[in-house]
């Protein structure tokens, strides 16, 4: 077991200045981090942050801890093998929507499929901030930006039902309003062995101002957001109004009182099936309707660095007729000069 030490927030911050624009949510989502850490009780001499381009993977400058700005797209490629290669850190993953989800979208499936022990954070603002506002692979179609003045006709990726479909361990949502709600969602994605994700929605006020303002504003909250609680019937609203029901595979919002409590979905979110979460996940049909929040995945799969380190003590252990300097010198094989 990983031993636990007592930090305060002061630990995890570096001495570098802060440089987002005023009013972006990745301030809070930073202090969110950092306020984890102290309760989870990690070492900064053994946690790193690898993040890829955007604003975002500003992020490892920001934390005490070691860190890598790598390259666009490959944060959770070059996060694997730090994570294969040091499995005694804790190793956490920070890009956006349009890092994670277009150009590094094949390596964020794989690190899900394989089960690699990181936890990885994607900010979802539904816009390229970095580069000055262009529309991204989570901006909902008819969005006029500047690189779609006529309005985006691409279809828009859902990041929970993409890591679901990936077989991700565990997947949460949460949002850059409420500190308490992502202080819970990390520590549990963190405390989760094996793949992580956690998509936190996130306000970019210069180029895509008031992103998930209709649900996360505090007087829209408790009718926008669908809170999941394990092992409770998913009710929402004031007094628990709406319900959540899973109609021949499809998930639907109904008056509680129309349907009665025992009829809504109780919510695991240990399921092995993750066909019900993938439900969920497809409930919201735009950023302005009722979403869910919270874990909508955890459940226990073989994790792709033990398996690994199981091979190798089993090959070193064997060691059997095999002979490497007669295998690279074996047929067919052939001189040159």
């Amino acid at each position: 077991m990983t031993e636990t030490i007592t930090t305060t927030r002061k630990d995890w911050v570096s001495n570098q200045e802060v440089r987002w624009c005023p009013g972006c949510g990745d301030y809070g989502i930073l202090m969110a981090v950092q306020m984890a850490m102290t309760e989870i009780g990690s070492d900064p001499d053994k946690t790193a942050f690898v993040s890829g381009i955007g604003c975002a993977a500003r992020f490892p400058y920001y934390m005490n801890t070691y860190g890598m700005h790598s390259i666009h797209g490959r944060s959770p490629a070059i996060a694997s093998g730090l994570a294969l290669a040091r499995p005694d850190l804790d190793v956490w993953v920070v890009g956006g929507d349009g890092d994670m989800l277009s150009i590094g979208g094949n390596h964020l499936i794989h690190a899900m499929r394989r089960n690699v022990n990181l936890t990885i954070l994607l900010f979802n603002n539904r816009i390229y901030g970095l580069t000055k506002g262009q529309y991204s692979p989570t901006s909902e179609e008819g969005k006029i930006t500047k690189s779609s003045p006529m309005g985006s006709i691409d279809h828009p990726f859902n990041p929970i039902s993409l890591v679901l479909g990936a077989e991700a361990s565990f997947v949460g949502r949460t949002h850059d309003m409420d500190r308490k709600h992502m202080i819970d969602m990390f520590k549990r994605a963190h405390d989760h062995k094996g793949s992580s994700v956690v998509e936190i929605f996130q306000n970019c006020n210069v180029f895509n101002n008031g992103a998930y303002g209709d649900i996360t504003s505090n007087d829209r909250r408790e009718e926008m957001i669908i809170d999941l609680h394990d092992g409770e019937p998913i009710r929402f609203g004031h007094d628990g109004s709406h319900g959540v029901i899973i109609d021949h595979g499809v998930a639907k919002i109904v008056e509680t009182a129309d349907v009665g409590v025992d009829a809504l979905t109780v919510h695991h979110h240990d399921n092995p099936d993750p066909s019900v979460a993938f439900a969920l996940s497809r409930l919201a049909s735009n950023p302005d309707a009722p979403t869910p929040m919270g874990v909508f995945r955890s459940v226990e799969r073989p994790v792709y660095g033990d398996v690994l380190e199981a091979q190798l003590e089993k090959a070193t252990a064997d060691k059997g007729p095999g002979d490497l300097n007669t295998l690279l010198h074996s047929l067919p094989t052939w001189e040159v000069g």
